[in-house]
Formats: structure tokens, sequence, C-alpha cells
């Protein structure tokens, strides 16, 4: 991947989220202008910019994109970015069945970014 842009509804909400996540991920600032802002991980890197009309919102269970999957080192990433995510109000996903949603040799943390996209932050090991 190259880059991924994505637009949000509010961007000083979506960057107090993301901005705290992605560097937990390695991710460092790449670019910041009036209506957005990039995060860098190697040469890939990940864009957040300011709806010009946030009112139409997003579903991710519609058409288009669903979710965003991270991997982190290990069962210890998965937890403590949970407690992280809990501390922030952050929603997260599939609580009946956290860290296994996903099946159980799938240890990750599902939750939601603050437009409801989904978040997946999954164990390499």
């Amino acid at each position: 991947m190259h880059h991924l842009e994505l637009y949000v509804a509010d961007l000083e909400r979506s960057v107090a989220f993301w901005g705290w996540l992605l560097p937990e991920l390695g991710y460092e600032v790449y670019q910041e202008w009036d209506e957005g802002i990039s995060f860098r991980l190697g040469t890939a890197y990940l864009v957040f910019v300011q709806a010009p009309r946030p009112e139409r919102g997003a579903d991710r269970r519609g058409v288009g994109l669903n979710h965003l999957a991270f991997r982190v080192r290990d069962r210890a990433d998965v937890d403590r970015l949970t407690d992280a995510v809990r501390a922030r109000g952050c929603r997260v996903l599939y609580e009946d069945r956290h860290p296994l949603a996903g099946g159980p040799e799938h240890y990750a943390l599902f939750c939601e970014d603050p437009d409801g996209l989904k978040v997946e932050l999954v164990s390499a090991d």
C-alpha cells in the first residue's frame, strides 16, 4: 500500500483518536495542513481529511471500507491497547467475545474510531 485517505466528520475528534493510536503502532506524523493530517510508517501513510459534507456520514456495513486492521507485536499489546481504548471512552466491539471475537486463534481488539469505522488490532503471535 502506498497510502489510504479517509474523510472524517470532525478532524479534531479524529486526530484525538488516531493521533495517540497510530504512534503506538509505530507511525509518525508525516504531513499537516488546515484540513488534514497524515501519519507514516515506512513508505506507507494514512491520511485524514475533514470531509466537506460530513452530514452524509459513513456506514461500514454498506458498500465501501469495512475496517482497518493493524498488526501489533503480541497479546500484551492487544491487552494494553484495549485498556487505553476503554480509558479514552471509545467503544470496544464484540465485548462479550473479546479478545477472541475473530476466532480461537485470533487474539485481537475490535473497536471504533469517532466516525464508527471499525479498527482491528491483531496480535502477531
